[in-house]
């Protein structure tokens, strides 16, 4: 094996990169170098023979009747004079002293092999990462930019957000972070790798490692939802009737969730039992407070009334609104949390607005309306306020006696009676 290839060889090996990007960065730069050495606007290529180990330069050229551009073209007369077989619209190579190009190469080949190298590698490390979203890596803390932490992850760095970090957790240089990988971005200066402390697959990858259920797939993690260094709820479900998920979760005193909650540095863990029935993970989602009732307000909208004892209010929303914030979450629906004392006084106030509604008005109680416009009124079937404000213009205009704009003041008066507006004075007899 020639000294070429053994180079190209080596470095294949120690940076992981196909030999035949190494190959073409030397073309490239042989093609750099002649461009620069002959200073012609020739269609210039190289070729790499491994067997020799050289790379060949030749001017490419059209073959045509007759030329217009001899930079890229060359007569049929001419081309057959090197090969008789040559037909015009053929291309013909036209070999390029390389002894000159040796200094100009092997500086041009340096810079062009390290720049392809470079991007060969941004490239592996692009694709290896983005096949790896929501997976777990191991960083060390290198740098800490601005509220951001620059991790070393081994063949690269990866960038924790402020807002992906944990915010009970304080990070110093060389700490060892575990997080999980969220994004990756392609970068003109490389990829970027963004990781989480906070996210909810962080969460459930944790479960993978501690819990042997979840990880075999026994336990089904339905969902989880995280406020992170604070809180987080895990719906968790059983494929096997023989296994209870929530207990598989907690392991034996607590063993497999306090291994998860001391990597997460104190969160508060909720592990819920997951129901198909909606009412049912409604109960198990707010825990630990105790639900008196759960009502669905809006099927549609995915809106529900929880009710609960007064002792149980606070608890069921929880810090700063924080347990009833997540079990929304975690289930997808908007939670109305109501005590029961509340909702007995809703139910007293509307008795209480019905029981008012259904009393009728006499027209007597209407200000301005005169015995003999009441009369007539009676006699057409209206008997109270009520019934005039359901009444239109038309129908009292037909009343004998009524004009038109006395029924008109009458049915406004009426209505803005019933509504609890001040009523409009009429001034018929």
């Amino acid at each position: 094996m020639n000294l070429l290839n053994q180079t190209i060889e080596q470095i294949s090996r120690e940076k992981g990169i196909d030999a035949q990007i190494i190959q073409e960065a030397l073309e490239d730069a042989m093609i750099a170098a002649a461009k620069k050495y002959f200073k012609t606007d020739e269609d210039l290529q190289a070729r790499y023979d491994p067997e020799t180990g050289t790379i060949d330069v030749f001017a490419v050229k059209r073959i045509v009747e007759e030329v217009t551009d001899e930079a890229t073209e060359m007569s049929l007369k001419e081309a057959l004079k090197v090969d008789k077989t040559f037909e015009v619209d053929e291309y013909i190579e036209i070999p390029k002293p390389t002894v000159e190009l040796g200094r100009i190469a092997a500086q041009t080949a340096k810079q062009v092999i390290f720049q392809k190298v470079r991007e060969a590698e941004r490239e592996i490390i692009f694709g290896e990462f983005s096949e790896q979203m929501g997976h777990l890596v191991n960083g060390i803390v290198r740098r800490i930019e601005g509220g951001d932490i620059i991790l070393d992850i081994g063949r690269t760095e990866a960038i924790l957000p402020y807002n992906e970090q944990s915010q009970n957790e304080p990070y110093k240089l060389g700490d060892r972070i575990r997080a999980v990988i969220i994004k990756v971005h392609r970068l003109s200066k490389g990829p970027q790798i963004v990781v989480s402390r906070s996210d909810p697959s962080l969460l459930i990858r944790l479960f993978e490692i501690e819990i042997p259920e979840v990880y075999d797939g026994t336990v089904v993690i339905k969902n989880a939802v995280r406020e992170g260094g604070e809180r987080a709820k895990v719906a968790v479900a059983s494929n096997d009737v023989a296994v209870d998920p929530v207990g598989a979760s907690v392991g034996m005193k607590g063993s497999r969730i306090n291994a998860v909650i001391r990597e997460l540095r104190g969160e508060k863990i909720d592990i819920i039992q997951y129901s198909d029935d909606i009412l049912e993970y409604t109960i198990n989602a707010l825990n630990p407070a105790k639900i008196s009732k759960v009502l669905i307000a809006e099927p549609i909208e995915k809106v529900l009334e929880v009710i609960v004892a007064e002792d149980q209010l606070s608890l069921a929303i929880g810090k700063k609104g924080q347990n009833v914030r997540l079990a929304s979450k975690l289930m997808g629906w908007e939670i109305n949390i109501t005590s029961e004392e509340e909702k007995k006084q809703q139910i007293l106030r509307r008795l209480e607005q019905l029981a008012a509604a259904s009393v009728p008005e006499p027209l007597s109680n209407l200000a301005g309306v005169g015995e003999k416009t009441q009369t007539r009124l009676n006699e057409a079937g209206i008997k109270s306020i009520q019934d005039l404000a359901s009444k239109s213009a038309e129908d009292l205009a037909a009343i004998p006696g009524i004009a038109k704009k006395t029924a008109e003041k009458l049915i406004a008066a009426a209505q803005a009676f019933s509504s609890g507006s001040p009523g409009t004075e009429s001034t018929a007899n």
